[in-house]
């Protein structure tokens, strides 16, 4: 059952949609369920609601997926910028963005602190970290990857698509380093082949620059004891219908140690 209804995000003082799957039968029984939160919900169930016209598919995938969950996408803001703000947890000066002094630790404040709570008190869940993760795509794949340095003490896992990392390396390399992070912890970190435009012709997957990033990232939330898994996809583009191949893959390694 697919439900959509508004919530106050008080960073901005706006209301923000929510799209939230609960799985079938849940209005029949009494049992709970554990949750993934999603940023750019709008993008995950119905293309009539995608940005682009295409979504992730997660609506089909739930309904034959073995594992039942709840699923809560929380929609960007459209106005300007406000994603760009909303979805970056630093400030820093980049070649591309300018001068860009994100929002996005509000963002995720309110997110743990207000949202989640929220959830919990109206829906069956399991309120613990183990049974809560986070996930996203591009400045939500960034923002995915935040909340489980940050915030590990409420997210156990985190699907980190596409994630715009390159320009915060310095900042999410420092988080990490101080983070107390659990060694239950699941990261997905992936990019595709064909996000970064042209390569050198001697450049292989593994020699780009969103690469290396996504290794270097691997490797440091190894070393604090997290268990990680790195996706390269082979002719993936940074588009919906690329991140909907994904989803399989990212929901078994985070739910279904596979």
């Amino acid at each position: 059952m697919l439900i959509k209804r508004d919530m106050l995000f008080t960073p901005a003082g706006k209301n923000r949609p929510l799209h939230i799957w609960l799985p079938d039968g849940y209005e029949d029984g009494k049992d709970r369920y554990p949750v993934m939160y999603f940023f750019d919900g709008h993008n995950l169930f119905l293309d009539e609601d995608a940005t682009y016209g295409k979504s992730w598919g997660l609506l089909e995938f739930l309904r034959s997926w073995e594992k039942r969950l709840i699923v809560v996408g929380i929609e960007c803001g459209h106005e300007g910028n406000e994603r760009l703000y909303e979805y970056c947890p630093y400030h820093f000066r980049g070649r591309f963005w300018g001068d860009l002094r994100g929002t996005g630790g509000e963002t995720m404040r309110f997110m743990a602190q207000e949202l989640k709570p929220m959830i919990d008190r109206e829906y069956r869940t399991y309120a613990c970290r183990e049974a809560t993760a986070v996930g996203g795509s591009s400045m939500g794949g960034l923002m995915s990857l935040y909340a489980a340095v940050k915030y590990n003490g409420v997210y156990s896992k985190a699907a980190c698509v596409s994630s715009s990392i390159s320009p915060c390396m310095p900042s999410l390399c420092a988080d990490i380093l101080g983070a107390p992070i659990a060694p239950d912890t699941r990261v997905y970190l992936s990019w595709g082949t064909k996000e970064a435009g042209r390569r050198r012709p001697d450049q292989g997957d593994y020699d780009t620059p969103a690469a290396k990033n996504n290794l270097e990232l691997a490797r440091m939330l190894e070393e604090k004891g997290a268990m990680t898994r790195v996706v390269c996809q082979q002719g993936g583009e940074h588009c919906e219908a690329s991140w909907e191949k994904l989803v399989p893959g990212f929901m078994d390694f985070l739910w279904l140690d596979r």
